[in-house]
């Protein structure tokens, strides 16, 4: 099936996503596989990067969360992680009049003053530029762990605790989410795992409590939007229960359709 035609099929079924995760993984093998250096995987993902942000937009998407630097990454060889902090702030300075113009609002999740300076006022620079667009939010998870997010979390409401704007009693699941990165953001309807590992790495953990994964062998690099349709397509193809029995679902949908 062609691009055009699965798009087209996708679209008829309606039910998409509003909230689309994506663990970027495989850059360094697809590099290692074209005998070239392990950034110009990094480099080539941008193009699949660019390629997904436009196809959300279509989709009428409205989140779209990127797993871009992990807090491990920085235990990487120094001079990738040099090169991959440049290929950030150039390629932020590069995409963010195209985004503008797409209506794109761009958010960190993470630690961003771990970034080295020009990188940080880089995405702060372009944070700013593009916080009062209503289109599509992308999430981009820069010097991110979410085991980091929920521990400071947990700190957060320890310390409220303490002074006494919080009884422990008060402490509820919708509290925690309330004070994680995602405070305003809706949970992941689908997750999307490219190069074919079957891990979470450290991404967030307590927000994929109930989403949908979708794993593929493509590398990162190779992911575009025929693969991401496909993606799309096969999560309008599960029945989400959330824990309930498919008569408790089918049920509801013939109550909401009558």
């Amino acid at each position: 099936m062609d691009e055009e035609e699965l798009k087209q099929r996708i679209q008829n079924c309606g039910n998409f996503p509003g909230h689309v995760a994506i663990i970027m993984d495989g850059n360094g093998r697809w590099a290692k596989r074209q005998a070239l250096p392990r950034v110009e995987g990094h480099r080539e993902g941008i193009n699949s990067v660019r390629e997904i942000v436009r196809a959300c937009g279509e989709l009428d998407i409205k989140y779209l969360t990127l797993y871009t630097f992990s807090t491990e990454n920085w235990n990487r060889p120094r001079g990738e992680v040099t090169a991959l902090m440049r290929l950030l702030l150039k390629t932020i300075r590069s995409e963010v009049n195209d985004l503008n113009k797409n209506n794109v609002r761009l958010k960190v999740l993470g630690n961003l003053h771990d970034l080295p300076l020009p990188a940080r006022k880089g995405m702060e620079g372009a944070m700013a530029r593009l916080r009062n667009n209503t289109g599509l939010t992308l999430n981009l998870a820069i010097s991110y762990s979410s085991r980091s997010e929920i521990t400071e979390a947990a700190k957060k409401i320890a310390r409220g605790v303490q002074s006494g704007e919080i009884d422990p009693d008060d402490i509820t699941e919708d509290l925690i989410s309330k004070n994680l990165y995602t405070a305003d953001i809706a949970d992941p309807d689908l997750l999307i795992r490219t190069s074919g590992e079957l891990r979470i790495s450290n991404f967030l953990l307590w927000q994929l409590a109930y989403t949908e994964i979708y794993v593929t062998d493509v590398l990162w690099p190779d992911f575009r939007r025929h693969e991401f349709f496909e993606a799309i397509e096969n999560y309008q193809n599960r029945e989400r229960r959330f824990g309930k029995v498919s008569e408790q679902i089918q049920s509801k949908k013939s109550l909401v359709q009558s």
